[in-house]
């Protein structure tokens, strides 16, 4: 297993668009990943899931990969939340 905590950065947090890119980069992944925000965890291949959080500016969250390709998975999320300018 495989985790990395991120501090949010962008003034409207993992709003819809960033949310939706975030969601296709897990998805091409088998692993099971999971973001975790205030105690609560949710599925980073749902939508729905991501944005019920309500992830704001200065949040701190943390993403984990269990499966064959966790680190690859970790390391991809990583890349598209830093082009993205979200941590």
């Amino acid at each position: 297993m495989e985790s990395r905590e991120f501090h949010i950065v962008a003034e409207t947090g993992i709003h819809a668009r960033p949310a939706t890119l975030l969601v296709q980069t897990a998805s091409k992944f088998a692993s099971n990943i999971t973001l975790s925000y205030q105690g609560k965890d949710v599925n980073l291949k749902s939508i729905m899931g991501v944005m019920s959080l309500g992830v704001g500016e200065n949040a701190d969250v943390t993403i984990s990969a269990d499966g064959d390709d966790a680190s690859d998975a970790i390391a991809a999320i990583s890349e598209t939340m830093s082009t993205e300018g979200l941590a």
